[in-house]
């Protein structure tokens, strides 16, 4: 396959190029995460940046923002050589990265966290009010209905991903690195960043935009490469592919179908809702889920979906409403009653609620059963090193061994740990929040195999996803939200992605 890559025969790029990446290695703890890969990325296009989670593609992008050091291979940008990289250089150079997983300083405005580290001074101290001023000339130009005052914390994940966008933008950058720009943002911002990029391009700024979402790359790619295994696989201009070859060339197999959904027999109600209200937030919510049952819950970001699963798992309280388990009222405190009771919840952010990243794999698989490894005073190692084997056997974890730190696995395998933990214990009823955001089609698909062997066994299943695909995919039934209030309930047979839309947007009433 042609390689879009231009081969270096100077210490200059070859004409068009901004950057140039070869043969470049990497290597942690018990890891190869790179092996001699390759990229090559002309000004004013969009570059996108394909391969399954763990494939490397964070790490590459790492090591070009100067958060990691390479072992082998050379970096050159705009003709220069870059053999000592760090992230102050690189953002010098006009290299600017948002990361897929974002990290706000809550307590300060926007405008703070915008010009961070870069705050316009008047002598010896930050010029604030010219510093909110750039701010909100830059949020007023990119359409935003923010306000550079307004503290982060008061901002949802999808405002905190285009305030990153806003501080990339804000940077002049030659080069914008995304890392998965549009897994928490709604379709209108997704329209709204995607009009950012072209003019960017038309502006001269090459992109490197990672995403596993094949709708986007088909729209916004101008070239494609696609690594596996820490290696290069190949490079070439988006019109060289579709999305059979793309989705084959990304995990090295033909994936028969990424919602492999069977028809598994439904049983008696597991979970019923009624009248559930939390005043400001949502309204007289009524539902159920069966046992067997796959139930699909939709609706645009910020209809309340999360906010009353949050309140059925004891995260947050219920101002009105009952809720039963198994014909039984259902009376949660916190989690911890809900967890003893059978009911799991795998949330949408997993790195902030699902996971302990500094901990071994073991260890957060084990983590919300201790009770069953622990019966008196001391821990069954062996015991729970066999249940933590059987979960890796079972959810297909990559893993080097039980012993590895969580936060050093991809985005996928730390996904398959989180419902590890809850499988080890007696559930009823698993709620699912967005589980597969930021993971490739190759996780997609097993995870939704799991799904459905779950609902084989009896479970009842709620998932929260954002994706109309998975929702229509995936679900016996399906309920959409909108501004905190069920608009329509469809059944499989009857739902397309017009009418959940129409419901969504309260188009029908």
């Amino acid at each position: 396959m042609h390689q879009v890559a231009s081969p270096l025969t100077g210490s200059a790029l070859s004409p068009g190029y901004v950057l140039e990446m070869q043969g470049i290695c990497k290597s942690f703890p018990g890891v190869k995460a790179l092996d001699g890969v390759n990229l090559a990325v002309r000004s004013g296009t969009v570059h996108v940046l394909v391969g399954e989670n763990g494939a490397g593609k964070s790490t590459l992008m790492k090591i070009l923002s100067g958060e990691h050091r390479i072992d082998g291979g050379t970096i050159r940008f705009k003709g220069q050589l870059l053999d000592h990289q760090d992230t102050r250089l690189a953002l010098e150079l006009g290299i600017a990265m948002i990361h897929q997983e974002l990290s706000p300083i809550l307590e300060m405005t926007i405008a703070e966290n915008i010009f961070l580290g870069r705050e316009p001074m008047r002598g010896y101290f930050v010029d604030f009010r010219k510093m909110e001023a750039d701010t909100q000339v830059l949020l007023d130009r990119l359409g935003l209905k923010f306000k550079a005052s307004q503290k982060m914390r008061e901002l949802s994940i999808a405002g905190m991903q285009l305030v990153e966008i806003s501080k990339a933008i804000s940077r002049k950058a030659s080069l914008v690195i995304m890392d998965e720009p549009t897994s928490a943002i709604s379709d209108t911002e997704v329209a709204m960043l995607f009009r950012q990029i072209a003019d960017l391009k038309a502006h001269g700024v090459a992109i490197i935009y990672i995403t596993h979402k094949m709708d986007e790359i088909f729209r916004i790619a101008d070239d494609i490469t696609i690594i596996r295994d820490g290696q290069w696989v190949a490079s070439d201009a988006a019109t060289a592919y579709d999305e059979s070859k793309l989705i084959s060339l990304m995990v090295g197999r033909t994936i028969s179908s990424i919602f492999p959904k069977e028809t598994v027999p439904i049983g008696a109600v597991a979970l019923k809702v009624q009248g559930a209200t939390r005043h400001g937030v949502f309204k007289d919510i009524s539902f159920e889920v069966r046992k067997g049952e796959i139930l699909g819950i939709a609706g645009l970001i910020g209809a309340g979906r999360t906010e009353v699963v949050r309140a059925i798992f004891g995260l947050d309280p219920l101002d009105a409403g009952t809720v039963e388990l198994d014909g039984k009222p259902l009376k949660v405190k916190g989690p911890a009653d809900a967890i003893r009771r059978g009911i799991a919840m795998v949330s949408e952010d997993r790195k902030a609620e699902g996971l302990v990243l500094c901990r071994s794999v073991q260890e957060n698989i084990s983590l919300a059963n201790l009770d069953k490894f622990a019966p008196g005073l001391f821990l069954n190692l062996k015991a729970e090193a066999e249940s933590g084997q059987k979960m890796r056997e079972m959810l297909q974890i990559k893993t080097a061994s039980l012993a590895t730190t969580v936060g050093n696995l991809s985005g996928g395998n730390q996904q398959k740990i989180v419902i590890a933990k809850w499988l080890l214990g007696d559930i009823k009823v698993l709620i699912l929040d967005e589980p597969t955001r930021g993971i490739d089609v190759g996780s997609k698909s097993e995870i939704h195999k799991l799904m459905t062997q779950f609902a084989k066994q009896g479970l009842a299943i709620i998932m929260i996803s954002s994706e109309l695909p998975e929702i229509l995919g995936m679900s016996d039934r399906i309920v959409v939200m909108h501004e905190g209030q069920i608009t329509g309930e469809l059944p499989r047979s009857k739902a397309t992605q017009e009418n959940i839309m129409a419901y969504a947007t309260q188009a029908v009433h």
